[in-house]
């Protein structure tokens, strides 16, 4: 089996806002293009533009799309789906470039999309749409799956990209940092404190622990955990 390729994304890095542990400091915003036999799968699409109050209290310093897929000879066109790990402004920002091809989620996720503080909604919602609502797990394209991983949201989904040697896990939110995935549990390093619903976010990463990965990839965290 030809191992498919995952390209980081490095899209953006936002200003933590005041009432986090690292409130002062940015946080990076990472999408993931996967290269398959039967194209490219990106999963996530960063922060969108135009959104005065994202502007004012996140202050997103962008790279813009084309040019990060670019750098690993991967055109725009090139992209046959799209999904997004959940649907918060940092990560379907920019879902409405992708007008053409299919963008998967969780039904449950977009059922938040128009509840008040919960996203951008325009930046999600948008004219000519083609949203595949999928319920649970799901496999998009041979060897590439998106599984269940709520407690960050309620629809958040990981993408689990079957290789030799193991699986390569692109975690999403459902795990925030490195150092979380080591072990780590404060609050700068882990997001189970913060979650919405912790019980679901400690089962979610107990889920990617079981699938005993050979790599795990982080949409805020640069760092790649890589099975010794």
């Amino acid at each position: 089996m030809t191992e498919p390729q995952i390209f980081p994304l490095h899209l953006a890095d936002v200003r933590i806002p005041e009432g986090h542990p690292l409130a002062g400091g940015s946080l990076a915003i990472v999408a993931h293009a996967v290269a398959h036999r039967d194209g490219v799968f990106l999963f996530d699409t960063g922060v969108g533009t135009g959104n005065a109050e994202v502007e004012e209290y996140f202050d997103p310093r962008r790279r813009p799309l084309p040019d990060a897929l670019g750098a690993h000879g991967i055109s725009m066109a090139d992209v046959t789906a799209v999904g997004n790990c959940h649907l918060h402004f940092d990560h379907g920002g920019q879902n409405a470039l992708f007008r053409a091809v299919p963008i998967f989620a969780q039904a449950r996720e977009w059922a938040m999309v128009h509840e008040p503080d919960y996203t951008v909604p325009e930046w999600v919602d948008f004219p000519g749409a083609r949203y595949e609502l999928v319920e649970g797990e799901t496999e998009i394209a041979p060897g590439l799956r998106l599984v269940p991983t709520p407690g960050h949201s309620p629809g958040h989904q990981s993408l689990v990209v079957d290789a030799p040697g193991g699986p390569l896990v692109i975690a999403g939110q459902a795990v925030f940092t490195l150092a979380e995935w080591e072990g780590a549990t404060d609050p700068a390093s882990s997001g189970r404190h913060s979650a919405p619903d912790e019980e679901a976010y400690v089962a979610s990463v107990r889920r990617l622990r079981e699938l005993e990965p050979r790599r795990v990839h982080l949409v805020h965290d640069t760092a790649i955990w890589e099975r010794r």
